[in-house]
């Protein structure tokens, strides 16, 4: 290694190139999940021109979040592959091409295969690799990192509404497709600061090009590790509730006689504590007594989230449902400033892609099945209450699933006797997956850490100080 160069084994820089990283993920974050709810502006256009109703219409949004969450495998396997840069910059391409040429749609099929198909698929990716690149930049300062990122969402789905409403105005929606498409070759440029770290790339995760012979470009395996399967359980339940009051929040509100401004203006109220929220709970999980227990604080919020819904199943007046957009925007801010912290905490950095890419496929699922079956629900029923209780139930049902899981199954046993392993807290745990498909060493050899093999090492070097650090280096050696 040259002289100046990074020391084998580094960790995250914490700081550095990772901020501008942090700034593209944001950017990123916020045209991933607000992009698909600013196109909803353009429906009544959409209809009126090609005389479809609104249900068509809608399937718009609905193909274009299907693609983002239900291609993470997809994405998982060409990171892998290919790597983040190149990713995130063609996916860049795609989401812009998609507007661009949806402008030119003559029917609404073209729209799905444009708009929803193209735009969704170059959206999922580049929000996986801007995740996995933020993981590989930030590792004691993670949580507040993650938090500010996801600040991305609120804020861009608060001005993209706008600015779509004032284009459609001045351009028509031909006009808006056109300059959206444009908006997004932003993306690219997020894409191309996302230079790997200094030193070697974690293990699996594949940052920095093709993977070598035998590297698994997706990692099902991980789905055997109990405390993945308690995440992916609880992402499904979370899933299948979250987001259905947002949506239904403002015809909720005019169904109770709230004037149409002022319905519009309770999800903005969402939306400006929302901003507030995520990186303040960031900060909040970063904090070294909290940040051990970061999953117990993931599943306090998604119980708080459900009980917001259960307690303003009532609400008809509208101080009440302010009342209730405050603690919903909270509560939705902790959830999503903390549900990437966690998986990152549960896979560590070289499983992530794959684990991310699997989890997103399974709230594609129920992001399918969630807000649809309330919407027939309500046609049904024509009645919001039950809409209410039943998501918040599945919300908060998803808070304490993981709350016990997580005591009952995935705590470390008291009476564990000690070792390196336990000695060596966390990063010896990731470090101990992350050599899981390596060979056995054959019987009766010791292991490079054991106290022989401490004795050669300094017999070598003449002190035990360079015995300790000659040892480090040759572990990570062959880990590397």
């Amino acid at each position: 290694m040259g002289a100046g160069g990074p020391r084998p084994g580094a960790g995250p820089p914490d700081g550095g190139w990772g901020w501008v990283v942090l700034g593209a993920c944001f950017v990123v974050t916020g045209f991933a999940y607000g992009f698909p709810k600013a196109v909803s502006v353009f429906f009544r256009a959409l209809m009126r021109d090609f005389g479809a109703g609104y249900s068509d219409t809608a399937w718009v949004s609905s193909i274009m979040l299907a693609m983002l969450y239900g291609t993470g495998p997809v994405s998982s396997i060409l990171v892998t592959r290919f790597g983040c840069r190149p990713v995130m910059l063609a996916g860049g391409l795609l989401a812009s091409a998609g507007m661009i040429l949806a402008s030119f749609a003559t029917r609404l099929l073209e729209l799905y295969l444009t708009a929803g198909v193209l735009t969704g698929l170059g959206l999922a990716l580049n929000f996986q690799p801007s995740l996995v690149m933020l993981g590989l930049y930030f590792e004691r300062r993670r949580p507040l990192a993650n938090g500010l990122a996801a600040a991305g969402s609120p804020v861009f789905l608060s001005a993209l509404s706008p600015l779509g409403q004032l284009l459609l105005e001045r351009f028509g929606w031909r006009g808006g497709f056109l300059l959206f498409g444009g908006l997004l070759l932003h993306c690219c440029a997020c894409g191309a600061v996302m230079r790997p770290p200094p030193g070697p790339p974690p293990r699996a995760a594949g940052p920095r090009g093709a993977p070598p012979g035998g590297r698994r470009l997706l990692d099902v395996a991980v789905c055997a590790d109990r405390a993945f399967a308690v995440y992916v359980v609880t992402k499904f339940l979370m899933a299948l509730g979250l987001f259905v009051p947002a949506i239904l929040l403002v015809n909720y509100a005019k169904d109770a006689g709230v004037p149409d401004a002022e319905a519009a203006f309770l999800l903005s109220i969402v939306g400006f504590v929302d901003i507030v929220a995520r990186p303040a709970c960031g900060a909040l999980a970063g904090l070294a007594r909290l940040r051990p227990h970061v999953p117990y604080l993931f599943s306090l919020a998604l119980l708080a989230n459900g009980v917001t819904d259960l307690s303003s199943a009532r609400a008809r007046s509208y101080d009440a449902l302010v009342a209730f957009c405050v603690a919903f925007g909270l509560s939705y801010g902790m959830v999503g400033a903390l549900q990437f912290e966690v998986l990152m905490a549960t896979v560590g950095a070289p499983r992530f892609p794959s684990a991310l890419g699997l989890v997103l496929l399974v709230e594609a699922v129920a992001v399918l099945i969630g807000p649809p079956s309330a919407g027939r629900l309500v046609d049904a029923l024509k009645n919001y209450e039950i809409i209410f209780y039943l998501a918040g139930s599945e919300v908060a049902l998803a808070g304490l699933f993981m709350a016990v899981a997580t005591y009952c199954c995935l705590r470390r046993p008291r009476d564990a006797p000690p070792g390196p392993a336990n000695e060596g807290g966390a990063s010896d745990a990731e470090d101990a997956e992350a050599e899981g498909d390596s060979e056995p060493p054959p019987a009766g050899t010791k292991e490079p850490g054991s106290l022989q093999a401490l004795e050669v090492l300094n017999l070598r070097a003449g002190s035990t100080e360079l015995g300790g650090e000659a040892d480090s280096e040759t572990a990570q050696e062959s880990v590397a």
